[in-house]
């Protein structure tokens, strides 16, 4: 076995121009790699104690040793770099037939450095990452020092204008991916434990790689026994995707166009003109503010103008309730008359950009860049818009705009809904569910589910009743479907929760909350190894035939390929005669492991007993 080692740049200071004809045996035999095999208790070979140019491109100079042993080492050195542009086609065949790769130059001579680094490594960068060569990036030489004797500190800054700095060698070593090594000089300490040891590791990995790719004939004797079936991995399981949440999207979609359930009217101070509609629930669980203005006293009840504001000693007096004879205003389609808060903003900013505020509330209250650029563009007004920003983080509790938060944006918005969960709070339906009381809130429901817009919105009994039964669903799981619509998130406990879920989710057309519920489910089949598999009472195969019925396509598939890759398991059990014929015949298709190789595992262990019983044994 040999290894080719290819040596770049010389580690003299001025190198070698062409043409020189020092560039012989004198310069070669006083460099790095001809020390570390001429020397440290190697020998030359007796055929090449001189080197020898190189018959395709004499800028190489050859010469040859053994190392371990009888491991023969060829050396192509070339010491100037302006030689290789003479003919570059056969430079890279040189490089390609190269096992390492040794990069040289000295850190006394930092032009030649900036010509490698700008010249040469952009056009040895890809053909060395191409070929996966290991490099070696070797820098020669003590920097010089004026006032003193020579410093071999790498960090030493007093002769960078001269020599070659220790950051900008070990930058080129990264844009090679080469190992870069500093040796002050070529004695046999520097020479041979420094670099040797890192050149015979290189050389270590390389007859490992050579000896993997020769054919293996210690086990000739063993030609003729057989052997053992090849057993391919299963098929990779089909990804179930989810859709992107639209929870801030639906509740812009509620401030838009969702009027017919709200219950809080803006008007402005000085004009009494009507500015907007919100909805009480929303506000509240944004705001503290808006929570201590509408919950501290039902408005109706208040005769007199009351400014939360001046309450709280506020430096601004931004909005205040009043009784303005409005509580029983007629609701469009036929909406019973409800309870309507009355809120007078004071502000003047406010009331130029209570639309932008209120979008910013609905949409999780965390959109402070947008805020600001849409107050901005409205305002023209930088001193106007920072009093108003100020004014708005103060209802919304916070002292600063978190611009720089960790959390990331799809979950900053569904969490602003979560005090509203199964709480009575601005509650305006109450569900029965098997005997359980469960307080939910018209506009969130109108939001986030388009069945029950539909079924709030139109001429139905639940759209006048404020007690709605629900049936053909255990508490627990609508619970867990509720708690979907206020904070996006569902997270079930069990297979069985999951697929009820997903029923629900499915009868309610939540699309979003079906393909969640698909991914629990797939999650927690994959979890359980073989042998709790095997042994559990869950039916996947009647799980297979509720997903069907309810429309769950990717749960369908994904269980088809799950009952074919643990095949060996489900089909011993009784269940699995309730596949239908279309069914049975995609998991006999898919099935792992397949009907060929248990076919070539069984004749390989017949022939392995014949060969046992064939052996000679003594009588």
């Amino acid at each position: 076995m040999s290894v080719h080692i290819v040596a770049l740049g010389s580690e003299c200071p001025g190198g070698v121009g062409p043409g020189d004809e020092t560039t012989g045996p004198g310069q070669i035999q006083g460099g790095l790699l001809w020390s570390y095999l001429g020397h440290g208790a190697r020998e030359l070979d007796p055929n090449s104690v001189t080197p020898s140019r190189h018959p395709l491109n004499p800028a190489f100079m050859e010469y040859q040793s053994r190392v371990f042993g009888d491991v023969r080492v060829m050396v192509r050195d070339c010491p100037s770099w302006d030689l290789l542009d003479s003919d570059w086609a056969s430079v890279r065949s040189i490089l390609e037939q190269a096992d390492i790769v040794v990069i040289k130059y000295s850190v006394n001579d930092k032009l030649a450095f900036q010509q490698v680094r700008n010249v040469y490594a952009p056009r040895l960068r890809p053909l060395l990452r191409h070929w996966g060569v290991p490099v070696i990036l070797v820098a020669v030489g003590a920097r010089l020092n004026d006032d003193g004797p020579p410093c071999t500190c790498p960090l030493c800054a007093s002769d960078w204008s001269s020599c070659v700095p220790h950051s900008e060698g070990l930058q080129l070593s990264r844009d090679l991916g080469a190992t870069y090594l500093e040796l002050p000089s070529l004695n046999n300490f520097f020479v041979g434990r420094y670099f040797g040891s890192v050149l015979e590791y290189f050389m270590i990995q390389c007859l490992k790689q050579k000896a993997k790719e020769r054919p293996d004939k210690r086990r000739g004797h063993r030609i003729n026994e057989p052997r053992p079936p090849h057993l391919d991995q299963p098929a990779r399981l089909p990804s179930v995707r989810v859709e992107e949440s639209s929870f801030s999207q639906d509740l812009q979609w509620l401030l838009e166009r969702g009027v017919q359930f709200a219950d809080v009217a803006f008007y402005a101070g000085d004009s009494g003109k009507e500015l907007g509609w919100a909805h009480a629930s929303i506000l509240c669980a944004v705001s503290p503010y808006f929570r201590q203005l509408l919950v501290g006293r039902q408005a109706w009840e208040r005769p007199v103008s009351r400014c939360t504001c001046r309450d709280r000693d506020g430096p601004h007096s931004l909005l205040s309730t009043w009784d303005g004879g409005i509580d029983d205003l007629p609701r469009a389609d036929g909406h019973p008359p409800g309870h309507l808060s009355r809120l007078v903003v004071k502000d003047p900013l406010l009331c130029l950009c209570l639309w932008e505020t209120l979008m910013f509330l609905y949409r999780g209250a965390w959109e402070w860049e947008y805020l600001e650029e849409a107050i901005a563009e409205k305002l023209k007004n930088p001193l106007a818009v920072a009093q108003l920003i100020d004014r708005i983080r103060s209802f919304v509790g916070r002292e600063k705009a978190p611009r720089e938060t960790p959390t990331p944006r799809s979950q900053q918005g569904p969490l602003t809904l979560g005090s509203l969960f199964n709480s009575p709070l601005y509650s305006d339906v109450i569900f029965m569910v098997q005997g359980s009381v469960l307080p939910a809130h018209r506009a969130v429901l109108v939001a986030r589910c388009d069945v029950m817009a539909a079924m709030f919105s139109g001429k139905y009994a639940e759209a006048r009743s404020r007690v709605v039964p629900i049936h053909g669903v255990s508490s627990d799981t609508f619970l867990a479907f509720l708690e979907y619509l206020y904070t996006d998130t569902c997270c079930p406990a069990s297979v069985l929760q999951a697929m009820a879920v997903l029923v629900c989710a499915e009868m309610y057309q939540v699309k979003r909350l079906q393909h969640l519920c698909e991914v629990c489910v797939c999650a927690y089949l994959q979890s359980m190894p073989s042998r709790e598999l095997a042994s559990t009472g869950i039916s996947v195969i009647r799980l297979l035939k509720k997903a069907k019925c309810h429309n769950a396509d990717q749960l369908y598939v994904w269980l088809l390929h799950f009952i074919a890759n643990n095949y060996l398991i489900f089909s011993h059990k009784p269940d699995f005669l309730e596949l239908s014929d279309e069914e049975r015949e995609q998991v006999e298709r898919l099935r792992w492991p397949s009907r060929g190789y248990l076919q070539e595992l069984s004749e390989y262990q017949q022939r392995r007993r014949q060969i046992r019983k064939s052996r000679c044994s003594i009588m």
